[in-house]
């Protein structure tokens, strides 16, 4: 396994694999690896000649107060772990490598569906994952990249950003993988104390409540979302930034639900905000 820390090694490494006539799956993650990162370096593997992990925790999708200096890091351990899965290379620049002292040059994709959700709570957010992350298709050249459907919103976007740029490559959504009490894995649930983490169940088990409600035959998407938010409220600690259903293709808004939906939710237990979906199809 090779590890490149600078644009110009790694850039020129798939290059040449490519000329090999190799294919290259790319996995970007912000490094303290769980289950969840390696179900994308599996499936990168299934697809793909040689896989490379970009491991770069982004400042730019950061906003003032958030965790970007607490982010949990490990560097050691996760080259450990992706050695154990096979990986090819990591990518594993930073900051000052990734941007330059005066940066200028922003890849943003507009309108509805980077200003819910997520983009309502963090401005500037989509704004730094869309550049880094066109950034890391140029460097890596990969002809598939793998993410994982717990930011729902944020492949949604990278679709919409790779057709419309024209990036020469496909987009590869994994399925959210969870603890097996039901918590959706995440590298922020380190943060959480016992009773926090146990608080943190309500999520998944309100997102199985409101699709068990639909398939009941519930349609209504406020009485579905005013169940959801009594079912987390009662957790104590619970702090909704958001729970909504929009359409499952671009997130515009619904009414009822008709076809795919995406009930998604963003709740802070303590300083940790964590975020959980599910596709629901009619």
């Amino acid at each position: 396994m090779q590890v490149f820390n600078t644009v110009g090694a790694m850039q020129n490494w798939c290059i040449e694999k490519k000329k090999q006539g190799l294919t290259i799956g790319l996995v970007p993650t912000m490094g303290y690896l769980h289950a969840g990162h390696l179900a994308l370096v599996h499936a990168a593997g299934q697809q793909c000649d040689i896989v490379v992990v970009s491991i770069f925790v982004n400042p730019t999708q950061f906003g003032e107060g958030e965790d970007f200096e607490d982010y949990p890091r490990d560097i050691e351990r996760d080259q450990l772990t992706l050695e154990s899965a096979r990986v090819d290379a990591i990518f594993a620049p930073s900051p000052g490598e990734m941007y330059a002292n005066v940066y200028n040059t922003w890849l943003e994709v507009q309108g509805e569906i980077t200003a819910k959700l997520c983009g309502a709570s963090r401005p500037g957010h989509f704004r730094g994952v869309t550049t880094v992350v066109g950034k890391l298709f140029n460097i890596c050249q990969p002809d598939k990249a793998f993410f994982g459907q717990k930011d729902a919103q944020q492949v949604m976007i990278i679709e919409k950003m790779v057709q419309e740029m024209n990036f020469p490559l496909s987009i590869v959504r994994v399925p959210i993988v969870r603890e097996a009490d039901g918590l959706a894995m995440s590298s922020r649930n380190v943060y959480l104390n016992e009773e926090q983490r146990q608080q943190a169940l309500v999520l998944s088990r309100s997102l199985q409540k409101a699709s068990q409600s639909i398939k009941q035959g519930e349609r209504n998407v406020a009485r579905l979302k005013s169940e959801i938010r009594q079912m987390i409220e009662q957790s104590p600690q619970a702090k909704i930034d958001y729970a909504q259903i929009y359409s499952a293709h671009d997130l515009s808004d619904v009414e009822e639900i008709q076809g795919p939906v995406l009930i998604a939710l963003a709740v802070k237990f303590g300083t940790t905000r964590l975020i959980d979906n599910l596709v629901v199809e009619v």
